[in-house]
């Protein structure tokens, strides 16, 4: 049942559309169910986590370091830091349970490890990350220019 709930979360995720059914289900296999309970920190900006997390239920609230406005997360499937499968880089927000939540770890070592098994992946996962950081610097764009003025 845990096993079935990861996959599911998996194939409702958008990011982990770049993996076939396969690949989705060989990293739910390697992933790490994990339950929290109303106001846990999952994670807290300046850590490093270890892969992304893929909400399989409850709400989240992230919180971005600075200005930034926290914002939920309650749909299955969202998923947070998906660059983090790739980087082992400090994340700047904090992400703390609003509610009882269950979510996936999806570790860093195993996508990566998808990755050197197919190329086609590493491809796809490139071309997504990248499409992903373009709108964080689309949606930047604004503020670069009343920074000008």
């Amino acid at each position: 049942m845990i096993r079935d709930d990861a996959a599911e979360a998996l194939a409702r995720a958008e990011f982990f559309e770049i993996c076939d059914d396969q690949q989705r289900s060989m990293l739910a296999f390697a992933g790490d169910t994990r339950h929290f309970h109303a106001d846990d920190v999952l994670y807290q900006a300046g850590d490093t986590p270890e892969g992304a997390m893929v909400l399989i239920e409850g709400t989240l609230r992230v919180k971005p370091e600075g200005a930034a406005k926290p914002y939920a997360l309650s749909e299955p499937g969202s998923v947070i830091s998906a660059l983090a499968l790739v980087l082992d880089k400090a994340r700047p927000i904090t992400v703390t349970a609003v509610t009882d939540a269950r979510v996936l770890v999806v570790p860093r070592q195993a996508f990566r490890k998808l990755m050197q098994q197919s190329p086609d992946l590493a491809q796809r996962a490139a071309e997504r990350i990248e499409y992903e950081i373009s709108g964080y610097l689309g949606a930047l764009e604004p503020l670069r220019q009343r920074m000008k003025e």
